[in-house]
């Protein structure tokens, strides 16, 4: 138990992948605009990794005993293709409005280096099929978390008087450095 206990609090505050090692800085930046879409693409980003984690361990273990394991990241980069689709068909069927907000960012799931990280993250450190998942689950909590933080504070820069030269991305950047020192700070935790 005290393992789960880990990885929760491991992959969500104390190594989360936005604020601590920097994967996923595109849609991160792109996205946090508004929390609305903000947490939309969170939500298809924790699907994407939490299926995949899932998914690419059954796979690792095929490959594997066939002594294809030079193949991981091909067939990792194939499971995640596949499950973005998904995603980008149920939201273009379920929620044009968050379809259209996602935009281009939507398929650049995809390339989201937190999603094949996490993955291989889960073979490299010898997680079971549970840890992985539960590991692919936290890690997503933690890119939606942080997604959402700096689209609130977005949010709320857009209604403050600040000077122009702070307006936009220039802002975005500096209150992700500065959330970056604060994720830091949890690092004595576990």
């Amino acid at each position: 138990m005290s393992t789960f206990f880990v990885i929760l609090i491991g992959q969500i505050l104390v190594n989360n992948y936005v604020m601590c090692q920097f994967y996923g800085i595109c849609p991160f930046l792109g996205v946090s605009k508004k929390v609305d879409t903000a947490t939309g693409m969170g939500l298809a980003v924790t699907f994407v990794i939490t299926v995949a984690s899932f998914v690419t361990w059954l796979l690792q273990q095929l490959l594997n005993m066939a002594g294809l394991q030079y193949l991981q990241t091909i067939v990792f980069i194939l499971v995640i293709a596949v499950l973005v689709q998904v995603v980008e068909t149920a939201l273009k069927k379920l929620s044009p409005s968050l379809y259209q907000a996602l935009g281009v960012y939507l398929p650049l799931i995809t390339t989201n280096c937190v999603v094949l990280a996490v993955a291989q993250k889960n073979i490299d450190v010898g997680y079971g099929l549970l840890e992985s998942t539960l590991c692919g689950c936290c890690s997503a909590l933690g890119f939606t978390l942080a997604l959402v933080l700096l689209a609130g504070i977005r949010e709320r820069m857009e209604e403050s008087e600040m000077p122009a030269w702070m307006q936009g991305f220039p802002g975005a950047l500096i209150m992700s450095g500065l959330m970056a020192i604060a994720f830091m700070g949890f690092g004595g935790l576990i």
